[in-house]
C-alpha cells in the first residue's frame, strides 16, 4: 500500500509568511533562516505537491493557481496546529494566581476575565476578590496577591505602572432636583465611600475650590451601598468613568469638573511564575477591551 504523502508544515509557513510579506529575504529573517534554506524549503514544497506553486514575473515571484489554493489552504492547516500545540500546551500549565480588583470592575470585567481564564488555562486556580483601594494597596504591598487594579493619584504615582487615566464624574439618579440646591445655596448632599478614599478627596476638594457648600448624606463601605443610595436619590457620587450604572446618570454642566484619576496594576515583589505571567497579559487585554468599551459610548 502506498504510503500518503504529507505536506511538511514547516516547508508550509515558509511559503505562508514569504507571500504574506511580499519578500522570501524578508521571511528568511523573520523565521531565522538562511535564504538558501527557505529555496531549499519551497523546492520541497513543489516536490510534495508535485506542481509548481511559484513563476517568475521579472524579478519578482508570482503565484501560480495551484500557489494560490495552497496559500488558502495553508494559512487554515497553521491556524490549526497552531491552535492545536497552544491547547496542548495550555494543558501542561498549572498554578494559582491572586487577582485584586475595585467594586467597579466586579459586573462585567471579572466575568469575562474568569470566563477567558477558564477556556485558555483550565488548569489554573484563579482567587479574585473586590475590596477598597487601601486594602488591595496593603496586601499588594506585602505580597499577599499576585495583581491588584487600583485607583491613584495620575501626579502622585509611579507612572511604570499607569494603565491609564479616566475621567471622574458627578453621577446623580435623573430624579434629583440638583438646581433646586445650587439656586438656594443649600449644603450639596454628597454619597461617598468612607474615608481615607481617594475619589472622595477628590470630590470634596473640587467642591470647596468653587465654595460649593455640602454635606456628607450616606457614607458606606461598599460601591453596591453607594450606588443602591444615589438611585434612590438621596444625594450624588463621584466615580471614575467605568461602571456606572445605566439606571443613573452623569451631570455634564451644572458642576465643577473633576479631576482624572489614574488606574495602575500593582504586583508583588516576587518572583512570577508562568501561570502569573499568562495571567498578567489575560488580565491588561480583558482590561483594554473593557476600557474601549466605554471610551465609545
Amino acid at each position: 500500500m502506498k504510503r500518503p504523502e504529507s505536506i511538511d508544515l514547516d516547508a508550509l509557513r515558509t511559503f505562508v509568511v514569504g507571500i504574506d510579506l511580499g519578500n522570501f529575504t524578508l521571511a528568511a529573517n523573520q523565521l531565522c533562516r538562511s535564504t538558501s534554506a527557505v529555496s531549499a524549503q519551497l523546492k520541497k514544497l513543489e516536490q510534495q505537491c508535485g506542481v509548481k506553486l511559484l513563476s517568475k514575473s521579472g524579478r519578482n515571484l508570482r503565484l501560480t493557481e495551484s500557489g494560490e489554493l495552497l496559500l488558502s489552504y495553508g494559512k487554515k492547516m497553521l491556524s490549526i496546529n497552531d491552535e492545536a500545540l497552544q491547547a496542548i500546551q495550555q494543558q501542561t500549565i498549572h498554578g494559582a494566581v491572586s487577582i485584586g480588583l475595585q467594586e467597579d470592575f466586579s459586573e462585567r470585567l471579572l466575568p469575562n476575565l474568569l470566563g477567558r481564564i477558564a477556556r485558555s488555562f483550565p488548569n489554573i486556580q484563579i482567587y479574585a476578590q473586590c475590596g477598597r483601594n487601601n486594602t488591595l494597596k496593603e496586601e499588594s504591598l506585602h505580597n499577599k496577591i499576585d495583581f491588584a487594579l487600583c485607583w491613584e493619584n495620575p501626579l502622585e504615582m509611579n507612572q511604570e505602572r499607569l494603565i491609564t487615566e479616566v475621567p471622574q464624574h458627578w453621577i446623580a439618579s435623573p430624579s434629583f432636583d440638583l438646581s433646586s440646591y445650587l439656586s438656594s445655596g443649600k449644603p450639596l448632599p454628597l454619597i461617598l465611600l468612607e474615608a481615607p478614599c481617594i475619589i472622595r478627596d477628590a470630590a470634596i476638594k473640587t467642591l470647596d475650590q468653587e465654595n460649593i457648600p455640602w454635606k456628607i448624606a450616606v457614607s458606606g463601605g461598599s460601591l453596591s451601598g453607594i450606588w443602591g443610595a444615589v438611585n434612590a436619590g438621596l444625594g450624588i457620587t463621584v466615580r471614575a468613568d467605568l461602571g456606572i450604572p445605566n439606571s443613573l446618570a452623569v451631570i455634564h454642566h451644572e458642576l465643577p469638573k473633576l479631576p482624572t484619576i489614574g488606574l495602575s496594576l500593582l504586583e508583588s515583589s516576587l518572583k512570577k511564575e508562568k501561570s502569573q505571567i499568562l495571567i498578567k497579559e489575560l488580565l491588561l487585554d480583558e482590561l483594554q477591551r473593557y476600557i474601549f468599551q466605554f471610551s465609545i459610548r
